[in-house]
């Protein structure tokens, strides 16, 4: 198993599934403003970047929360793209887009904003572990005036369901979009509350928010470094061992914050950029490991070798599982021609 001076990261392909959301947060340059710039990715499309994943091990699914409640003229063309593509919603859709990604070597990883425990069932089996930010617990920040999905008690609900279904879980902090440092503390803390009755949280990503062009937060100030460290110093002293911390390295400076308790650097792709921060590139593999020496840089996949021993996951992904997961539960080497041996 790992040990305190290893850090860990999984290499993903990024499928932004719909960018049409319900949420407009002021922070966000990922949601559509209308349907000229709207999408739902093709099967086409995804196949291609499936087929072209390289060393990657994950397929990580985002998307715009319940696409169908967005604004009239984007729900419209929303629902028209889906009934098209022949399917009825979006996690109908993207639950065939999982099959294919198993089909093709990736274990999928889906964050589609909040889901009923229901929908969260359709998916499950086809998951090697979930994701939903809490972003924070403080209520009616300015920065979530229009997005109904951000209230905190509906995201705190998913997470519970989540863990009551027994899915691998991933969370985490945005921090400077209006809440306190307090409000910080008690984020962590109903974290940890939810992980000690379930025990699925996985790993938890401490996340700066970077002001983005023609939002309404672009003349907003990013959290400092010194606040980064303060949030994962807190982390680490109140969320259980087993949790990760996870930091962005594109976001970040990684090596202070691994110092700090950090253990994390989440997906990196060769393939795809980061949709939700498209003005930060993902740094290349070599270039974290120089980053953060003298600290050992080890893949992953996106369930974490507890969760493996444990027998969290289903039949479908039984098969990539053991030919990806080496004896501790991380990713196994890869060849000089980056396959998995």
């Amino acid at each position: 198993m790992k040990n305190n001076c290893v850090v860990t990261f999984s290499k993903n392909v990024f499928i932004p599934v719909t960018n049409v959301s319900r949420n407009a947060c002021d922070y966000c340059v990922f949601r559509a403003r209308s349907p000229d710039d709207a999408y739902l990715i093709s099967m086409n499309d995804f196949l291609a970047l499936a087929k072209a994943k390289g060393a990657a091990t994950e397929a990580l699914f985002t998307a715009g929360e319940k696409p169908e409640l967005a604004k009239p003229n984007l729900s419209s063309y929303f629902k028209k793209a889906i009934l098209d593509s022949g399917h009825s919603s979006l996690v109908e859709y993207t639950r065939e887009l999982c099959k294919l990604a198993i089909k093709h070597g990736l274990l999928p990883h889906c964050n589609l904003g909040v889901l009923s425990r229901e929908e969260l069932t359709v998916l499950r089996d086809l998951n090697a572990s979930m994701g939903l930010m809490l972003e924070t617990t403080a209520a009616e920040l300015e920065a979530h005036r229009n997005s109904p999905g951000k209230i905190p008690a509906e995201r705190l609900k998913m997470i519970a369901e989540a863990g009551k279904l027994e899915i691998p879980f991933t969370t985490g902090l945005l921090v400077g979009i209006g809440e306190n440092p307090q409000d910080r503390i008690r984020s962590l803390h109903a974290i940890k509350s939810l992980h000690r009755k379930y025990g699925h949280i996985q790993e938890v990503i401490i996340q700066p928010f970077i002001p983005k062009p023609l939002t309404p937060m672009w003349n907003e100030s990013p959290p400092s470094f010194e606040d980064m460290k303060e949030v994962v110093r807190a982390a680490r002293e109140i969320l259980p061992d087993e949790i990760a911390i996870q930091v962005p390295p594109n976001l970040t400076a990684p090596r202070v914050l691994i110092e700090l308790g950090a253990s994390d650097l989440g997906g990196i792709s060769e393939r795809t950029i980061d949709y939700i921060n498209p003005e930060s590139p993902w740094p290349k593999e070599e270039e974290l490991r120089k980053a953060i020496a003298p600290f050992e840089l080890r893949g992953r996949l996106p369930i974490y070798p507890r969760y493996i021993e444990k027998g969290w996951y289903s039949e479908e992904l039984k098969p990539l599982i053991e030919k990806y997961a080496d004896e501790d539960g991380l990713r196994r080497k890869e060849s000089k021609s980056g396959l998995v041996v």
